[in-house]
């Protein structure tokens, strides 16, 4: 009961915000907080706007877990509307900084030694302040420039709180309002919870620029800075000082003699190696989060959200992009019903005219105004329609996708990287969709089952013995006999399986 009064309490606090910016409209969308709200449109006030403007300038006066949450909200077309996720991406993960002597004292615990033991240059004024932690510049020890990330004090604290908060208020929406379970609300959170968890352990966010930095070392023209192990913990992280000219700052890149049409390219072929070769992306590719050295190369920065997608997912996005971009929207509505994010009882002729009304609009602009993220954002919002259930990871590639297509009509206003990328698709296609590469896996997937076989069949005598010792006793003969058939079965079984497995692959091949 506590629990509910203080929840309550807070959610007037959030709801009296909400009004001062006009934007009470979310929790009567999602219709809770009756008094609350009630009680808070007493101190409503007209601003300036549209609805998901208004919102984010709340959400960024609120604090750090609601920055978060607007970000979150950003990826939900489906649950808000396009234009209103629009509005929300633009929402900045900006703060005041903490004072310097906190951060020098959260270092000095970290590592136990005093700053000037770890660092001959420590900038007290930080580069960057956002939600969960801010950055200062320094140099080594050794004399290597770095860039030192450090946790917000007490943060954990705040953002479990809140997160307490999104939670009960998930639980109201689910209960209240049933038709809103497909959009997953308490999943949702729970997902948000996760990921914020992992933010606050820096050594994940460095483990992360590793795994990118590993990926893409053979990827010319993108770099992912070296992450300094030795001075990286779970409040603190140093990596490598990137030097160069923010990706949006035309001007500044054109009077340094770079060229934004090749930058555009080494943006979209690093983007959609990232997604489809490694289902391994950059989720937070703001403007900030991008540089242009002064070799030519990108570089990457801040790595706290990632985005995963499995080899089933980007092979159905990949015959996706490709089906929208033929304009083959029958193919387009069946990866849809094969990918299973569509009920099967729906109507695939129904959902090919929906594509087909969706993209047309969209395709037929010019080639640079082709938004293939704002067509994804489109398909998600009539999700409601067609039963089709929320899917958080593409959720947040659309969101990433959004905000790359952004950045590309910057740097060439002409020219859309999803165009640039359409023979690296074709490509990946042949090679991960054709029927050489279903051989391929097919054989794979029998050599691992090979390989793993001496350790099932050792667990299969594991398991007899131990039958044996606990419920019944057999004469050696007759417990060994058992144990060579039942490697025959499991063996024969194997191979017959592994042949079907091949045959309709060699079917598929031949055909």
């Amino acid at each position: 009961m506590g629990h509910a009064v203080r929840n309550i309490g807070r959610l007037f606090n959030i709801a009296r915000i909400l009004a001062r910016h006009d934007a009470l409209m979310l929790l009567e969308h999602l219709e809770v907080g009756g008094p609350a709200v009630m009680l808070a449109r007493l101190f409503s006030r007209k601003c300036k706007g549209r609805p998901g403007q208004r919102l984010a300038a709340a959400l960024q006066e609120t604090g750090p877990s609601f920055i978060k949450l607007g970000q979150a909200l950003s990826t939900r077309s489906d649950l808000l509307g396009e234009e209103f996720s629009t509005d929300l991406s633009q929402l900045q993960d900006s703060l005041a900084p903490f004072p310097a002597a906190q951060a020098r004292a959260t270092i000095e615990a970290e590592f136990s030694k005093k700053i000037e033991e770890l660092f001959t240059k420590f900038e007290d004024v930080p580069v960057a302040a956002a939600s969960i932690a801010q950055v200062h510049f320094a140099v080594t020890r050794d004399g290597r420039e770095v860039a030192v990330k450090v946790l917000r004090p007490n943060i954990e604290i705040a953002f479990q709180r809140d997160i307490d908060l999104f939670l009960w208020i998930a639980k109201l929406v689910e209960s209240a309002k049933p038709e809103y379970r497909r959009l997953r609300p308490v999943e949702t959170i729970h997902t948000l919870a996760e990921s914020i968890k992992l933010e606050m352990d820096l050594r994940f966010e460095a483990a992360a620029a590793a795994e990118l930095s590993e990926n893409m070392k053979d990827v010319e023209g993108f770099n992912v800075p070296t992450i300094n192990w030795q001075l990286t913990g779970q409040r603190v992280l140093t990596s490598e000082r990137v030097h160069g000219i923010p990706v949006d700052d035309i001007t500044a890149l054109r009077a340094a003699g770079h060229n934004t049409s090749d930058l555009l390219e080494k943006s979209a072929r690093a983007f959609f190696i990232q997604v489809f070769h490694y289902g391994f992306f950059h989720a937070d590719m703001h403007p900030g989060n991008m540089f242009v050295r002064s070799d030519g190369d990108l570089a990457a920065v801040d790595f706290g959200i990632m985005g995963r997608l499995d080899k089933k997912t980007r092979r159905h996005l990949g015959e996706l992009l490709m089906a929208f971009l033929t304009r083959d929207y029958r193919r387009a509505a069946e990866v849809h019903f094969e990918a299973g994010w569509i009920p099967q009882e729906q109507s695939v002729d129904t959902f090919t005219q929906a594509c087909r009304a969706i993209a047309e609009p969209i395709l037929d602009l010019p080639q640079n105004e082709i938004s293939i993220a704002r067509l994804l954002g489109l398909l998600f919002s009539i999700s409601n329609t067609f039963n089709m259930e929320t899917q958080p990871q593409l959720l947040l590639l659309q969101k990433t996708m959004l905000t790359a297509e952004g950045t590309g009509r910057k740097l060439n206003p002409e020219a859309n990287m999803w165009m640039m990328s359409k023979p690296l698709i074709e490509d990946w296609m042949i090679h991960n969709l054709g029927p050489e590469a279903r051989i391929i896996e097919g054989a794979r997937d029998i050599a691992q089952a090979v390989h793993r076989l001496p350790r099932l069949l050792k667990n299969l005598d594991k398991g007899a013995e131990e039958l044996e010792k606990r419920y019944f006793s057999l004469h050696q003969d007759t417990n060994r006999a058992i144990k060579q058939e039942s490697r025959f079965d499991f063996v024969f079984f194997l191979f017959i399986i592994a042949g079907m497995i091949f045959g309709s692959w060699l079917t598929t091949f031949l055909s």
